[in-house]
């Protein structure tokens, strides 16, 4: 059962217009998510780039390691 039939919301965050849209608006190769709330979704991007500098950091912490 897909969220429309169940009722439920989605939110997305739209990478190329930086914009949160509810539902299935844009294509999906510009978008992240979903996300239960529209605040979530306008996270989105900061916690991608928290991720990002998480898995860097790991990187040249196993880098060092040999």
């Amino acid at each position: 059962m897909s969220p429309d039939e169940t009722g439920e919301v989605e939110y997305f965050f739209n990478t190329r217009t930086r914009m949160v849209e509810k539902g299935r608006v844009s294509s999906w190769e510009h978008l992240m998510g979903p996300y239960a709330t529209r605040e979530e979704a306008e996270r989105a991007l900061a916690k991608a780039q928290k991720r990002a500098e998480a898995w860097d950091e790991a990187d040249e912490e196993w880098e060092g390691d040999r």
